[in-house]
């Protein structure tokens, strides 16, 4: 049985930033229940994660903690990527990456929309000699999962985009940095028996039109629209502090940088 293992539950600054002493940033430093990095996630086959075999196994986003990502695992490569979209926190990790499969004389495999490739080749031009650039707007296979890919607003930021991926029966999506769906963009949201959502705070007070994902609150609107059978929230700034319950709809789960799910 397929599984998925949270790397990295944190939004684009990361937990604790560097320059706050706020109350969850302290608790990040000290005993590190808060501490989060950049936002990602590892599918996998049940069991170690290091004793798995490649072509059943991928990750979504390769933010700047890739690095220390795979050390917390144990994990010495992987070999596929699928990326949302191009902002620092979800590809700044792709040079270490590329270093990794010039080492170890690979070419690894790079899932995205057609226009994300576009800005990461643009970004880093070099690493097309290192990595396979595959695009998923027409849908692809991977690790048995039939993945569809679909742009969401991202507001202030742009776009990001979503992946559902289904096998079997069993159906799931990652939906890291987004707000504001539209019915279009909703969609192939429904029918789902786990959600990956980002909620990068529990509310945020920010004008809206300066924001760029949803909050625990809009969150939890949103998915007693969509009925999916669990919700994982992720992408969380210092805002989130875990030990907290903030008295969340049934079938919710506040995602920890470890936690490991099973798909199916």
């Amino acid at each position: 049985m397929n599984q998925l293992t949270f790397l990295g539950t944190g939004d684009a600054m990361g937990v604790p930033r560097v320059y706050c002493d706020c109350e969850v940033c302290t608790e990040a430093r000290i005993t590190g229940e808060n501490r989060r990095k950049r936002s990602s996630v590892l599918i996998h086959e049940g069991g170690d994660v290091r004793d798995r075999q490649e072509d059943a196994m991928f990750m979504i986003d390769c933010g700047p903690d890739w690095r220390s990502q795979m050390e917390d695992q144990g994990m010495r490569m992987v070999h596929t990527l699928l990326i949302t979209h191009a902002h620092f926190d979800h590809i700044g990790g792709l040079p270490e990456w590329a270093d990794a499969c010039r080492w170890l004389g690979v070419k690894g495999s790079l899932y995205a929309p057609r226009e994300v490739i576009v800005t990461i080749q643009g970004q880093f031009p070099w690493l097309a000699r290192h990595m396979d650039f595959l695009e998923t707007d027409n849908g692809i296979e991977l690790g048995g999962w039939k993945v569809r890919s679909w742009k969401v607003c991202h507001g202030h930021n742009g776009f990001s985009y979503a992946y559902r991926l289904d096998h079997e029966g069993y159906a799931w999506a990652y939906c890291s940095d987004a707000i504001d769906l539209k019915q279009n963009e909703k969609e192939l949201l429904h029918g789902l028996d786990l959600l990956v959502l980002g909620t990068s705070f529990v509310h945020e007070l920010a004008e809206f039109s300066t924001r760029s994902v949803y909050d625990m609150q809009e969150a939890q609107e949103l998915l007693r629209e969509l009925k999916p059978g669990h919700t994982f929230f992720t992408h969380m700034s210092h805002d989130v502090d875990v030990r907290q319950s903030y008295d969340l709809d049934q079938g919710i789960t506040v995602a920890r940088t470890g936690m490991t799910v099973k798909l199916g």
